[in-house]
């Protein structure tokens, strides 16, 4: 009987270090102005209101809604209800931020935002209106938007998909794999659900503790962990961990189950995924979700070493065996 390593994290390691080294490319600064320069009273309110609201003149919007209003006049004159001259703007139109203006006296929203979409078609509304009805020109930033509007929706209806071809597998071969209960072995699909779970009360706490952070990357998104603040390049390599650990979970699926069945034990293992992300998510939110991470990571831990790692391989025939003893494949006994 040969003793074999329970799990091996150089491949792993090795596609990690390539990836990051791929994404680790350099990017020129722009020059940074003499400390000394000298801003008008408009410059220094610009860069004020970038600071607190994370962007200013000249940045690009995408209209996500069916149409929203524009007001022609100014906002003195739409606070002080006189006769408006509205405009609409449409979806997938894009606009520019042109001016902003602070109106003190406006109970409503004090921010009033102009935006252009040409040179004809410009006009105000408040920044509160504007914001619920576009997104950033960015598709980092449009996939954020997305997904936070419809992804409660989406897990749902993959999960009842997933749990309904699952169990009418199941129920016709009695011997469907599921990650955590009737697992391979492999290390991948235990190490990829533990990544989603982090990662989902992580991107929680950040919104949680620090929701500023997360509304800079919105509006200033990037897929590379070495040029944003700690707390978002963790988050960020958690991120490409998990793309990476999946594609090497797809791939040791393949190899160790037949295609039906490997199809099965990925869809399986993409409902536990969601399920994780759904529950830490939320419910890290709530401070529970510390603790139950803490037991969710013992569990599967626990259950891949004492339940699916294989320490051995036959003598006789050369199959995996989880202990020493008779081979479940040939029947030959190794001590």
């Amino acid at each position: 009987m040969k003793r074999i390593a329970p799990f091996g994290f150089r491949p792993l390691l090795i596609l990690l270090a390539c990836l990051l080294l791929t994404t680790a490319c350099h990017h020129a600064q722009p020059s940074k102005a003499d400390a000394w320069t000298m801003y008008d009273a408009k410059q220094r309110d610009s860069l004020s209101f970038q600071a607190k609201h994370h962007y200013t003149n000249n940045y690009n919007f995408l209209v996500k809604v069916d149409s929203f209003p524009l007001v022609r006049q100014q906002p003195e004159e739409a606070h002080a209800d006189l006769p408006l001259d509205t405009i609409y703007v449409y979806r997938n139109n894009h606009l520019v931020v042109a001016d902003i203006r602070i109106v003190p006296s406006d109970q409503v929203d004090s921010v009033w935002i102009q935006v252009a979409r040409d040179q004809a078609t410009f006009g105000w509304t408040h920044e509160r209106n504007l914001l619920k009805n576009v997104v950033p020109d960015d598709p980092i930033s449009q996939f954020i938007s997305l997904f936070s509007d419809v992804h409660l929706l989406l897990s749902f209806i993959a999960l009842v998909l997933i749990f309904a071809f699952y169990m009418v597998r199941k129920l016709m071969r009695k011997h469907a794999h599921l990650v955590h209960f009737k697992d391979i072995d492999s290390f991948y699909p235990t190490l990829l659900a533990i990544i989603v779970a982090t990662s989902a009360a992580f991107y929680a706490s950040i919104q949680l503790f620090a929701p500023d952070v997360w509304r800079h990357f919105y509006f200033h998104p990037t897929l590379n962990p070495f040029s944003v603040p700690p707390l978002l390049a963790i988050f960020l390599s958690s991120v490409w961990a998990m793309l990476i650990v999946g594609m090497a979970a797809v791939d040791d699926i393949f190899h160790k189950l037949p295609v039906t069945e490997a199809i099965l034990y990925t869809c399986g293992l993409m409902g536990i995924c969601a399920v994780n992300y759904i529950v830490f998510s939320i419910l890290s939110l709530y401070y529970v979700g510390y603790l139950l991470l803490v037991a969710y990571v013992y569990f599967a831990l626990y259950r891949y070493s004492t339940k699916n790692r294989t320490l051995f391989i036959c003598g006789n025939c050369g199959k995996p065996m989880r202990r020493k003893g008779r081979c479940p494949n040939c029947g030959a006994w190794n001590r």
